[in-house]
This record gives C-alpha cells, sequence and structure tokens, in this order.
C-alpha cells in the first residue's frame, strides 16, 4: 500500500458520512423514541447517543447524534440502517465486523469506531429493557 493510501476511504463510506442515514437533527423531544443509550470513546472523544422506537420487540425505528469523526458517522449510519426493522435480539447481533464488512471496509485504524454505535444502540436496548420491566 502506498504512503497515504491508509486513509482511502470507500464510495459507500463517503456516501454514509455526506448524507447520513436516520440521524437526528435538532431537537431531541421531536422524535417520539422508547429508550435511548449513551457512549463515548475517552481515547478518541467521540460520543453517540442512540434513540430507539420499538414495537412488539422490534426496532421501527431509530434515531442518533454524534460528536465524532467522519468514521464514526458512516458507522453509525450504516449500523441505523442494519438495525431497523431487526428484534432487539438480532440488532444485538449486529457485530463491528458486520459495519465494516457493509462499508466495504474502513482504514484499520478507523475500525473502532465502528464500536461505538452498537454499543450506543446495546446501551438504548438495556435501558428500554430496564423500563419495560420497571413497568
Amino acid at each position: 500500500m502506498k504512503e497515504g493510501q491508509d486513509w482511502i476511504y470507500t464510495d459507500i463510506v463517503k456516501d454514509h458520512f455526506l448524507n447520513p442515514r436516520n440521524f437526528l437533527m435538532g431537537d431531541e423531544s421531536k422524535f417520539k423514541y422508547d429508550a435511548v443509550g449513551l457512549v463515548g470513546n475517552p481515547i478518541c472523544g467521540d460520543q453517540m447517543k442512540m434513540f430507539i422506537k420499538v414495537n412488539d420487540d422490534k426496532i421501527i425505528d431509530l434515531r442518533w447524534k454524534t460528536y465524532g469523526c467522519a468514521s464514526a458517522i458512516a458507522s453509525t449510519s450504516a449500523l441505523s440502517e442494519l438495525a431497523k426493522g431487526k428484534s432487539l435480539d438480532e440488532a444485538l447481533k449486529i457485530s463491528a465486523k458486520d459495519i465494516d464488512d457493509y462499508l466495504g471496509n474502513l482504514p484499520k485504524h478507523k475500525f473502532h469506531c465502528s464500536v461505538l454505535g452498537h454499543e450506543a444502540l446495546a446501551d438504548a436496548i438495556k435501558n428500554y429493557r430496564e423500563a419495560k420491566k420497571k413497568a
């Protein structure tokens, strides 16, 4: 690999970064969600917030916000597309590798960015299940 090519993004990564799917712009109260998850990575400074809407244990909609790099944005956009319509258990099985494969591979040093969205989704599902138990 030539010098500098380790930063090359695939066209699908660029598309998901420039046109993120299911991104929550503006006021969070305008999206009626059932649970929210929040995670951060102190090493790179990225932070992710995931909002899910659930019906019959299935994710019928989700939105997200992030303070993160292009890889984090693209990865979470891809995850949001992969998770919609899945049961909560199926959504939890979406791995960082699944996201990376969907995007046609992130640069190796950016692979960790595909984990943050999954962790936020897992946190939202955990919070949903805990709230459901209390109800």
